[in-house]
């Protein structure tokens, strides 16, 4: 009896200790399955997210603490995507608006910013064409630049009317930021143009240079998608730039007008002195010269002393109205005036005192300022070439095409030519400058000088 006893009390224990097993296994399961996985779980996806991974996402299949403890992963995942998405939209803005501010810090014209603008909008908004509309005032604008759509339906230089419904007559009208998210029920021969094109959307931005409406800067969209909530800002940072590189152009501008009409009075003036001497003073003197020379006849020959000293006198004379007639050719030169610049140039050939080779080719005459500057260019620089160059031959040449004048001059010299030594080459490119021209020497020491000047031409 007893030892039956013992052994149902064994089996008891062994069934108790098998229980009790069987719990824990469970309870064990359980915790792992429950916590210990989805803590696994949680600091691997915390681990993607520290390397950069913000794509992977955890399910939910905690406990309550631990289920929370995942949303907060999966948030806190979803926050730095978006976080970084936005940074990367800001250092492209940031990198796309440096380019473009390069470009007006150098000084570009007005049309090479308006394309870089133009491009970097569209590609910052993701919108299908960009372009800026200069407007003119009678609810009329010209596209002065264009990326994307709509190509040569609306090249550069086109006209077009704001009048009705649209983005640029909107910024026209209010001279705010303006969008539009349909052109459907729209009116006006632009709206109507871009509805048959299939535009979706667009967006507006104003440009004003130095206070005044200038234009406008849109972006557009064919596809079926809106534009970005931030495009006006987006636009409005390019804008800026593009005003300041409108207000540089114009600057730039009146300021070699006002260059360009100071070297046109001048050139004036001296042709005016020219034609004064020419025509008054140098023709009295020839008139007095060819009075004193009959006097001198009169005189007998016996009066020695006065027919010496009237011919001291005539000969006095004659060489001031040499002096007087090489002065006024300085001035400003008949020859130029009455021949043009081809006789004017080898006029300047035989005179001087270095052999020089002209090769003057010019279809018809060029504007008198430019002529003018030309002829001082040549002049200037054959006398350097005199005094300092020590050159024995000196080649000009002077051709054009549509768009500019070039003039090349070219001696065997000594040369090291440089314009802070006052060698008349700062005159030179003053001249040049105040016409908007470029002037470019080459002058290594010991191998001669060339200077290559270009002169727009109206």
């Amino acid at each position: 009896m007893f030892a039956l006893a013992s052994v149902d009390a064994a089996v008891g224990v062994a069934a108790g200790l098998l229980v009790a097993a069987v719990v824990v296994a469970a309870v064990a399961f359980y915790l792992v399955r429950v916590v210990v996985v989805p803590l696994r779980k949680t600091a691997l996806i915390a681990d993607q997210l520290a390397g950069g991974r913000l794509d992977p996402r955890l399910v939910h299949t905690g406990l309550g603490e631990i289920s929370r403890l995942g949303r907060s992963v999966n948030i806190l995942g979803s926050s730095v995507g978006r976080g970084l998405g936005g940074l990367a939209q800001l250092v492209e803005a940031q990198t796309a608006m440096r380019r473009v501010a390069m470009l007006v810090a150098r000084g570009v014209g007005p049309s090479e910013v308006f394309d870089a603008v133009t491009g970097e909008l569209g590609r910052l908004i993701g919108a299908d064409g960009a372009n800026i509309v200069r407007f003119d005032g009678d609810e009329s604008g010209v596209i002065v630049a264009l990326w994307g759509w709509p190509g040569s339906l609306l090249p550069v230089g086109t006209r077009i009317s704001l009048r009705g419904t649209s983005v640029s007559a909107a910024v026209l009208r209010t001279g705010r930021a303006a969008r539009m998210d349909s052109y459907e029920d729209t009116n006006g021969p632009l709206a109507t143009f871009l509805r048959e094109q299939g535009i979706r959307s667009a967006v507006g931005a104003p440009i004003y240079v130095e206070g005044r409406l200038w234009g406008a800067a849109t972006a557009s969209m064919l596809r079926n998608e809106p534009l970005p909530s931030d495009a006006e800002a987006r636009l409005a940072d390019c804008t800026d730039l593009v005003a300041t590189a409108i207000a540089n152009a114009e600057a730039r501008s009146e300021l070699i007008d006002s260059r360009a009409r100071l070297v046109l009075a001048t050139d004036q003036t001296r042709r005016r002195i020219e034609r004064d001497l020419h025509d008054g003073v140098q023709q009295r003197l020839l008139w007095l010269g060819l009075e004193l020379r009959a006097a001198q006849e009169a005189v007998p020959d016996t009066l020695t002393e006065a027919h010496t000293r009237l011919s001291s006198v005539v000969d006095g004379l004659t060489a001031g109205i040499d002096e007087l007639r090489e002065i006024s050719r300085g001035i400003h030169p008949t020859i130029l005036t009455d021949r043009g610049l081809a006789a004017a140039v080898k006029a300047l050939a035989r005179r001087s005192r270095v052999a020089v080779e002209v090769d003057v080719r010019l279809r018809e005459r060029p504007p008198e300022p430019v002529e003018a500057a030309a002829y001082y260019v040549i002049a200037e620089s054959l006398a350097n070439a005199a005094k300092h160059a020590e050159a024995s031959l000196v080649r000009v040449a002077v051709t054009a095409n549509d768009e500019r004048l070039h003039v090349t001059l070219s001696d065997d010299g000594v040369g090291g030519a440089d314009p802070a030594r006052g060698t008349g080459l700062l005159g030179i490119r003053d001249r040049v400058h105040a016409l908007g021209g470029t002037m470019h020497l080459d002058s290594p020491p010991g191998e001669g000088t060339t200077l290559d000047v270009a002169l727009p031409l109206p």
